[in-house]
């Protein structure tokens, strides 16, 4: 019959709290985003990667009616039978979906209709939770609490990219310029020794992880040396001004011939309307700051500058064994910053190493030795995603804080720019 709530725990943010206050919170967290915006701004799709931020809030609360309140709720009715074929995003074993590049053509459910789903479907989680929770229902809501995390991420990468096309450029928030501080130039550069040997690497036993990151395993190093900071904005316009982006000997030839396609010059959202480069952000067009981390370049781009600069980039165990020991603080959603800040200079250890920008690293996203996926339709979680990505790590400015942990992997194809994508570079001892 399951487990009283009140001896049970679920991990956010690797903190055990209440399972009930826990999903709450997370939930109460996605509206907020929301806050302010049209029914219009919630609907338009702005290209095929990207979702409406309606779509994210419903796809999110679809996850817990279908994998939570049917199987483990007795008696729950669904909401709308039609949301299971609107608002399902990959999961095959689950039925058919609307296609992803037409998510965008929506109109209906309203926005309105969406926030009532939201609101039936959270009573009776919470009804669930107060009744009775056994730890299968606990694995999927903490399983649950997170995704919704990773789309809170992504609701506001869709929603900059979307404004981003508007002549407009409206902001989401205010969009007067925010004050700087940190160092003027590019400060705080330098490298830390980084030993080899053999490390241990993916998530242990204890606290919430993702599938991808386990089972922890060792792997065999070299010694390295990685950057303290990441690559800045002033940095990149070095690379810009020699040639960086005309000079093929720098490029993968996939990333080549896509910065062809694309007419690739700057990163994403950069524009020099008037001979100052300026960059789109959630809070409107601002100055290019060439303090703060570049965002919003392809693991292609990143390449190309590591070249540029006589480095590489780090592989994820690299950078994971950087990371081991250092605490999981920075510039994340929670500071309402919503762009990358500049890095505070480290007299020991990393700076913005989580926060800011998300990290490419050279690693193919690819199954641990064992790697065993969710057992039914929850397998399709990450598994099928391990062909033709690249791996990021460290989280973002637009990253729940303790939503990352040292063992995180993101991944993304390596042409994709309109997440919060920076990068951090390596070399040999």
């Amino acid at each position: 019959m399951g487990i009283a709530l009140q001896h049970q725990r679920v991990a956010v943010g690797g903190i055990q709290q209440d399972p009930g206050e826990a999903y709450g919170s997370v939930r109460t967290a996605s509206c907020a985003l929301v806050d302010g915006l049209s029914d219009a701004d919630a609907t338009v799709q702005s290209m095929d990667d990207a979702s409406p931020a309606k779509w994210h809030l419903a796809h999110t609360t679809w996850f817990f009616e279908t994998f939570v309140l049917r199987p483990f709720a007795a008696g729950y009715e669904v909401f709308d039978e039609h949301f299971a074929f609107l608002f399902n995003s990959y999961y095959d074993a689950v039925g058919d979906r609307q296609p992803r590049p037409r998510r965008g053509m929506l109109t209906r459910p309203t926005l309105a209709r969406v926030l009532d789903y939201r609101g039936r479907v959270d009573e009776a989680v919470q009804r669930l939770l107060q009744s009775a929770a056994s730890p299968a229902v606990l694995e999927r809501l903490e399983l649950g609490i997170h995704h919704e995390q990773q789309h809170q991420e992504l609701l506001l990468s869709d929603l900059l990219h979307l404004f981003a096309q508007n002549p407009l450029l409206p902001a989401y928030q205010r969009s007067a310029p925010l004050p700087v501080s940190g160092p003027a130039g590019l400060a705080g550069a330098g490298w830390r020794e980084v030993a080899g040997g053999i490390a241990e690497v993916g998530a242990g036993g204890g606290g919430f992880a993702f599938d991808s990151e386990r089972p922890r395993h060792p792997v065999l190093l070299q010694p390295f040396r990685l950057a303290v900071r990441p690559v800045l904005n002033g940095e990149w316009l070095e690379f810009m001004q020699d040639g960086g982006y005309n000079s093929p000997s720098l490029w993968l030839a996939d990333g080549l011939e896509r910065l062809r396609e694309e007419d690739w010059m700057a990163p994403l959202y950069w524009r020099n309307p008037d001979g100052e480069w300026l960059t789109m952000t959630l809070r409107g067009l601002q100055p290019v700051d060439p303090g703060a981390p570049v965002c919003h370049v392809s693991y292609f781009e990143a390449d190309a500058f590591a070249r540029w600069a006589g480095k590489r980039l780090p592989t994820e165990f690299e950078w994971e064994r950087a990371a081991t020991d250092q605490p999981v603080t920075g510039n994340f959603v929670d500071s309402g910053r919503l762009m990358p800040g500049r890095p505070v200079a480290a007299e020991a250890g990393f700076a913005a190493l989580f926060g800011d920008v998300w990290e490419w690293t050279a690693s193919d996203f690819a199954p641990y030795p064992r790697f065993r996926p969710l057992a039914g339709g929850l397998g399709e979680y990450n598994g099928k995603f391990m062909h033709g990505q690249r791996v990021l790590r460290g989280g973002s400015c637009v990253t729940p804080a303790g939503h990352v942990r040292a063992s995180y992997r993101n991944f993304f194809q390596p042409e994709k720019r309109w997440q919060f994508t920076g990068l951090r570079l390596a070399e040999d001892s």
